[in-house]
């Protein structure tokens, strides 16, 4: 049976994205990184490695490696792409998205159609999540949309859920590159920016069929030059845990460790919960953040009490 036509065309993107991708992986590496000799030195035409010391570090013929870097995957063996991953110096989530890039543009069989990143979470995971009320916990999908949040979270992430329309969700990314508030909220906004854009590559290449993805890629890419020049880099991320650092409009600054959690069942979407260091400003800040959450959620199940008296 004949490929469909928006099969075709997810082929076709994921043929340039490996070219894409594999050119700029090659770019950032010089030859006396990679063990080689810097043969031509100043006369080199090309800003890192040629497609033929790629080829020589892989143990590849060079015709072999041009075909994979300009998007012919077909009959790629396992063996090859591990050591083009090594030649290049992939780290985990970019050999992950070069499989997925492969298998999309059609070098491993038909596209795996993934179920579409959900936008709502159950029931069962919403009161686990709740429960925990002295950690700010946040449930986000693949494309960066806040599903659920516990009111900690809600406390700690205000400017970000503000930012967000009736008829869609929250979404991380929205508010990073279009919300001028994302500059006051995040400390290190450049690092931030470069994370999300970075999460969204990985999950744009596990996914290729989520229009809503591709829909929100495209909004960004139109609407901020900061997201259009760091797709163009194509660099991609594994984020289980960090440090967030944020400026609260209430309680100020706070350094806060988190642990992301990926969800089994739930495609693309994970749990990802914010400490302070015990005995840390932070911890203070985080506390007092809490009371002035439980404080204002009291008030205002007061009021509503007394409005539907």
């Amino acid at each position: 049976m004949a490929a469909s036509r928006d099969e075709r065309d997810v082929h076709d993107e994921a043929r340039q994205e490996m070219r894409e991708f594999l050119s700029t992986r090659r770019d950032r590496i010089t030859p006396q990184h990679a063990g080689l000799p810097n043969y031509g030195g100043e006369r080199r035409r090309v800003p890192g490695l040629r497609r033929e010391e790629v080829a020589l570090l892989a143990g590849v013929s060079t015709d072999y490696y041009t075909r994979l870097e300009r998007g012919n995957a077909t009959g790629v063996s396992d063996s090859v792409v591990d050591g083009v991953a090594r030649a290049l110096q992939l780290d985990e989530a970019e050999r992950n998205h070069l499989y997925d890039l492969i298998r999309t543009s059609g070098g491993s069989g038909p596209p795996r159609r993934r179920p579409t990143s959900r936008r709502e979470i159950r029931p069962t995971v919403q009161r686990v999540v709740d429960s925990m009320h002295a950690t700010p916990a946040v449930v986000s999908n693949g494309r960066l949309d806040i599903l659920h949040a516990n009111a900690l979270g809600r406390a700690l992430f205000a400017p970000v859920l503000a930012f967000a329309d009736r008829n869609r969700p929250p979404n991380s990314a929205r508010f990073v590159f279009l919300d001028p508030a994302a500059k006051d909220l995040y400390r290190l906004w450049d690092a931030v920016a470069d994370d999300t854009v970075a999460l969204l590559r990985a999950e744009a290449g596990r996914d290729p069929h989520d229009r809503q993805l591709s829909e929100l890629i495209g909004e960004l890419s139109v609407r901020s030059t900061e997201f259009r020049t760091r797709w163009a880099a194509h660099d991609v991320r594994i984020h289980t845990s960090g440090v967030k650092l944020v400026h609260h409009p209430v309680v100020g600054d706070l350094d806060l460790p988190y642990e992301s959690f990926p969800l089994p069942a739930e495609p693309s979407v994970s749990l990802v919960t914010y400490t302070a260091e015990p005995g840390s400003p932070s911890e203070d800040a985080l506390n007092l953040l809490a009371s002035w959450t439980a404080t204002n959620d009291a008030i205002a199940e007061h009021a509503q009490t007394d409005q539907d008296a």
